[in-house]
């Protein structure tokens, strides 16, 4: 096959993805000596577009695990602005450390409904949002290249002609969400939380606003949170004065639960080709 072109789209708060994505085109472009270009669905301006993408090119998609899936309120989107036409696809999920579930499925059924043709798939550690404990330094430089490694697998496999079969990814796409749990095992109900800002140290830069995925943040006032809040940690991820913080209950135990269990050993990546 014949790649004139390598694309890159990411739905990325944190920035994690991002990086996973860049790097797996990066390394693709290089293959097939093919231009590059990437494509942001972090904001809501972003995903309210239409991108259609072409038959001779490669896109790569990648998207942060929410529960075990794909982020129920962000999903939608990706099905509405994401047209391919036979367009070969890699599909990547990330995920800070405990499962990623049926996340990677879901894409690739999403992927598949709109026409593209997912020749490559991978789930790669990232730091979770929620804490630096878990899968820390994540991705890190074996990452980057087992990343690379699934790159030139993939290129090896549109290379060889032919019906582009799809990889055989483990889980189901329309299972349910996990369920977090707080450090006693039970559900920890934090859907509603949102952060919290310490006006003292808030520079009042608009920062937060902007970047917020849901486009949730007041940004005449940035303690205001009226829209719905995903958990993406956007804002505290990036907050240039440290001014934001969950500080729910139940988000923290299901943290704490997070780093007592999934934090000992070095998990390894998983990719499908």
């Amino acid at each position: 096959m014949d790649i004139k072109k390598v694309t890159g789209v990411y739905f990325s708060p944190a920035g994690s993805t991002k990086t996973v994505v860049e790097t797996t085109v990066d390394e693709l472009a290089r293959l097939f000596k093919a231009e590059c270009r990437y494509i942001s669905l972090n904001t809501p301006s972003d995903r309210a577009q239409e991108y259609q993408f072409a038959p001779d090119e490669l896109v790569v998609f990648g998207c942060p695990v929410y529960a075990g899936r794909l982020p129920n309120k962000i999903s939608p989107d990706f099905a509405r602005c994401l047209h391919g036409e036979g367009t070969p696809a890699v599909a990547l999920v990330t995920y800070g450390g405990r499962a990623y579930d049926n996340a990677l499925a879901e894409m690739c059924e999403l992927l598949t409904k709109n026409n593209f043709k997912p020749a490559a798939g991978g789930a790669f550690l990232c730091r979770h949002v929620f804490s630096d404990k878990l899968a820390a330094g994540r991705p890190d430089a074996a990452d980057l290249g087992e990343l690379r490694m699934l790159a030139q697998g993939a290129a090896l496999k549109l290379r060889s002609g032919g019906e582009i079969k799809p990889p055989k990814v483990p889980g189901d796409a329309q299972a349910a969400y996990y369920t977090p749990l707080k450090t006693d095992k039970t559900p920890a109900k934090f859907l509603k939380a949102k952060p919290t800002t310490a006006m003292v140290l808030c520079e009042h830069c608009g920062l937060c606003a902007k970047i917020c995925p849901m486009g949730a943040i007041d940004p005449n006032d940035p303690s205001n949170i009226p829209g719905t809040c995903i958990k993406c940690c956007a804002c505290t991820t990036y907050c240039p004065s440290g001014a934001k913080k969950f500080d729910d209950p139940d988000f923290l135990s299901h943290t704490a639960m997070l780093e007592q269990y999934y934090t000992e050993e070095r998990k390894g990546n998983a990719y499908f080709l």
